[in-house]
């Protein structure tokens, strides 16, 4: 993944993804959350998907409403974690397997499934691949991970136990890191900023983005021109 090319701030972006994903509740980091990272910074790509319509506080809440609170950690929840690790069992290594053979929203499906949970409740605003590159993935991956940044903020939180440790990325967030490097290297860039995790992001056609844009009456061929526009006029 060559991390070491990313500027400060789109490390940042990564770290907060995984922040925003923990606040909320999900086992898995996935491009949504990459994006409410990307549109919560103070970067020029970050503010032109403002502009147009991505705010946090709006990309958020389609979140939640999509992918819902706390997607998949009830049904893990509700066993004993101590009773369970002195036979031996690790839940938080049965839930990587799981999402590992089934994908990233595989207990969201089956919690969703099995629980009609009611909305959750808004708190204060104002508180608060190349085999090369999957072995420097494991291997950089959690040193980006743990990089000192501000903790981010946002008007949900999910309830009861929340994900510790290593949150893993899901395979779509994967590619679209992947193609951000790529799409550094095709614009001749010697690093990879916010303005290529947001090109890659919004050009996404599988996963819950391309549907949150849709909600939000976002096109995106018009943030790609706009994006592409505000760089170039800054070179």
């Amino acid at each position: 993944m060559m991390f070491e090319r990313f500027a400060p701030e789109a490390r940042t972006v990564v770290v907060h993804a995984q922040e925003h994903a923990r606040r909320l509740g999900h086992h898995y980091i996935d491009c949504e959350h990459l994006l409410l990272a990307v549109v919560a910074t103070d970067q020029p790509a970050s503010a032109v998907l403002r502009q147009h319509g991505l705010t946090p506080q709006r990309v958020e809440e389609e979140i939640v409403r999509q992918a819902g609170l706390g997607a998949g950690s009830h049904l893990l929840d509700t066993l004993n974690r101590d009773a369970l690790a002195s036979i031996g069992i690790d839940l938080d290594a049965v839930h990587a397997r799981l999402e590992e053979s089934f994908g990233a929203e595989a207990l969201a499906r089956a919690d969703r499934a099995v629980h009609r949970r009611p909305r959750p409740s808004r708190l204060n605003p104002r508180r608060a691949v190349h085999p090369g590159f999957v072995h420097h993935w494991r291997r950089r991956r959690r040193a980006v991970l743990t990089a000192p940044a501000p903790a981010p903020t946002g008007l949900y939180q999910a309830t009861g136990t929340r994900p510790t440790g290593h949150i893993p990325f899901a395979p779509r967030a994967k590619e679209s890191l992947a193609n951000a490097v790529r799409r550094a290297q095709d614009r001749h860039d010697d690093y990879i900023g916010t303005e290529h995790l947001a090109l890659d992001l919004i050009a996404m056609n599988r996963g819950l983005v391309p549907s949150l844009l849709s909600a939000l009456g976002v096109s995106a061929p018009a943030l790609r021109a706009a994006i592409i526009d505000r760089y170039g006029r800054a070179s």
